[in-house]
């Protein structure tokens, strides 16, 4: 089953709206340039209405080691996006206490080989690259690279996805999950629980094919 992740939950009704919906992570953006920013005191208010099948996810941007683990540790996170600039050491330093998804912006002249070189990651997400911008761009991933990554990796496939096109993203891809923030909202860090639900559908609909 692709799992899907609704990224930059910022309050309850939207967390509560994605649980009811069908998603399986829910990601909470700690980078505060972000517009879906969402402080720990906040978060750590919604943490506890999450059930156990649905995993909370971290996104931290060039973040210090300790208080990527500090945080995930103190809000019972299960793992930790890394959107940032992060070497394989530091990612091989956090996985030790907590699983790592490792976020690339993926640009026309991307080398899946370099995936190789964080065997500390637990999954890869795939975003589109966009200048001055870590993620939550709304433009599209190269699907063609990303479905030669997922032959032999988690691949989490994000970036333009939205109601009418993510049944083609997952049936051409075959990504471990996919990942959507902007394309289900109807301002930035609210979501469209109409959207929400299509969304799901839609993969749940490619999936099947």
């Amino acid at each position: 089953m692709v799992r899907v992740k609704i990224c930059g939950i910022t309050n309850a009704a939207d967390a509560l709206a994605a649980i009811n919906a069908g998603a399986n992570l829910l990601g909470f953006n700690f980078y505060e340039k972000s517009p879906r920013y969402i402080s720990e005191a906040e978060a750590a208010k919604i943490r506890p209405q999450l059930p156990k099948k649905v995993e909370a996810v971290g996104i931290f941007v060039n973040t210090p080691p300790e208080e990527v683990a500090e945080r995930c540790k103190s809000l019972k996170l299960n793992a930790a996006q890394l959107h940032g600039d992060e070497t394989p050491e530091i990612v091989a330093e956090i996985a030790r206490s907590i699983p790592v998804i490792k976020a690339f912006s993926v640009e026309p002249d991307f080398r899946l080989e370099s995936l190789d070189a964080y065997p500390g990651a637990f999954a890869f997400l795939f975003d589109a690259a966009h200048t001055g911008q870590y993620g939550g761009t709304g433009h599209s991933t190269d699907w063609d690279l990303a479905q030669r990554a997922a032959t032999g990796h988690r691949i989490i496939l994000a970036g333009g996805l939205k109601v009418e096109n993510v049944a083609a993203a997952v049936r051409i891809v075959r990504p471990y999950a996919v990942d959507v923030a902007s394309g289900i909202e109807s301002k930035p860090g609210k979501k469209d629980h109409g959207l929400l639900r299509e969304f799901i559908q839609e993969v749940r609909r490619g999936e099947r094919k």
